[in-house]
């Protein structure tokens, strides 16, 4: 017996059944292929018909309102022609079942355009590299095997082969091909729902910046309890069984995930009593500081002028003191110093300062303001080699990145003193020399 004869006969056995189904089956089939081929070709030019139609119906969308949904919306134009297919063959499968009594040609048909609309679905939406894995090895066998009705002969096959079988517990292959296809498409559904959620809350101006926040922290929260819910059902386990093990579980979760905790308590307190938002440049005490641009459930992300991102855990706002420059108000007042020769005239120099300081467009000035917001040039004390000249000012936002506001003062200070020939005086020395009388 070699591997040819084995061919052979498997070659024979195969036209042996051909010839039988020829002879059996063949015969109830074929009146009925017509009307069904018919069908199918009908369905098929109403696909190319409308993917001819639709493929090009709108330009990419650009900058706006919900710009994540109508982006979704775009992308969705490849997969109109076979999502109508299916459709259509579904309603042709009823028309040929009343007709002449089957429908497995055009059953075989749904079953293709199927599996091509799934493969357009990976494509256009699917980035995650396993979730699209799990679609092409799981999910498009599943319905190609549906769709020539072996679905049920297979199935049982694999849940035939348990994984693990202790007393009452049994996973068989079947079930946990079914959980990860579940959790794969579930949790993919979750990103896209979070991010389209996320959107749509910060566009309702009408809310506050921290009530937005804290609409969607409660938003991710119940999205993402719905979709373990959603899950445990997939795997087939009893919710209600669980309350035992969630008490255990929280007693570990409290000893074992203190730190998260603490920092998951610490962000809804915060959204709650609006201490910091998103926006605000906040300073710790270690010289840590940037503006506030991401509050998340864990943490919080400081972005500094110079382009890092400080992650700080959001229990350092509930333990730690920290400084909260714009919080209230975006108004802030600093300061610089220098100084003039005591030869100089400081009435004339005093006002030229102030015009200068005025001047600078970043810088608040004007009657409007209270005697206190105004710029403002003093005598700050006597030094050793010169008059120290103090100036105030007040601007809106932090003296950083686009606001350098004093390295301009300090220059335009430095020309006007040029200008009126007003020395700066610097330490200078006299140096004697004793000789020693012999």
């Amino acid at each position: 017996f070699t591997p040819w004869d084995f061919c052979k006969m498997t070659i024979e056995g195969i036209l042996d059944d051909a010839q039988q189904f020829w002879r059996t089956d063949a015969e109830a089939l074929l009146p009925g292929l017509g009307v069904q081929g018919a069908a199918v070709l009908v369905v098929l030019l109403i696909g190319l018909v409308v993917r001819s139609r639709v493929r090009g119906f709108a330009a990419e969308p650009k900058a706006g309102p919900l710009l994540y949904l109508r982006t979704m919306l775009y992308r969705t134009r490849n997969l109109a022609a076979p999502a109508l297919s299916v459709l259509l063959l579904g309603v042709a499968i009823e028309v040929c079942v009343a007709a002449v009594g089957q429908s497995w040609l055009v059953q075989m048909a749904q079953s293709v355009a199927m599996v091509v609309l799934l493969y357009r679905v990976i494509a256009n939406f699917v980035e995650n590299p396993l979730v699209a894995s799990l679609f092409r090895w799981l999910v498009i066998p599943v319905e190609t095997l549906r769709g020539f009705g072996w679905l049920d002969e297979v199935s049982a096959w694999l849940d035939a082969i348990a994984l693990v079988d202790i007393g009452s517990i049994r996973i068989s292959l079947l079930a946990l091909g079914r959980t990860l296809v579940a959790g794969g498409v579930l949790f993919r559904l979750g990103s896209l729902l979070n991010a389209f959620g996320k959107e749509a809350i910060r566009n309702l101006h009408t809310l506050g910046v921290g009530t937005r926040e804290l609409v969607i922290k409660l938003f991710q929260i119940g999205l993402y309890a719905g979709i373990f819910l959603l899950l445990l059902g997939a795997m087939g386990i009893n919710l209600t069984a669980l309350a035992v093990f969630g008490g255990a579980l929280g007693i570990g979760l409290g000893f074992g995930l203190q730190k998260i905790a603490a920092n998951f308590i610490s962000g809804i307190i915060i959204l709650f009593d609006r201490s910091i938002t998103p926006g605000d440049y906040i300073g710790f005490d270690d010289g840590r500081a940037g503006t506030l641009r991401e509050l998340n459930m864990r943490s919080a992300t400081l972005e500094t002028f110079d382009g890092k991102d400080i992650i700080v855990p959001n229990e350092q706002f509930i333990t730690l003191s920290f400084v909260n420059w714009t919080h209230n108000n975006k108004k802030q007042r600093y300061s610089l110093e220098f100084s003039v020769a005591y030869k100089t005239d400081l009435h004339a120099v005093l006002q030229l300062v102030k015009e200068v300081v005025t001047r600078h467009p970043k810088v608040l000035s004007g009657p409007e303001l209270p005697i206190e917001e105004r710029p403002d040039a003093e005598i700050s004390s006597f030094g050793d080699s010169g008059v120290n000249i103090l100036v105030e000012f007040w601007m809106l936002g932090i003296d950083d990145g686009e606001n350098r506001v004093r390295a301009d003062l300090l220059l335009m200070i430095w020309d006007v003193l040029k200008e009126n020939a007003i020395e700066i005086p610097f330490p200078q020395r006299d140096v004697r020399i004793v000789r020693a009388e012999p």
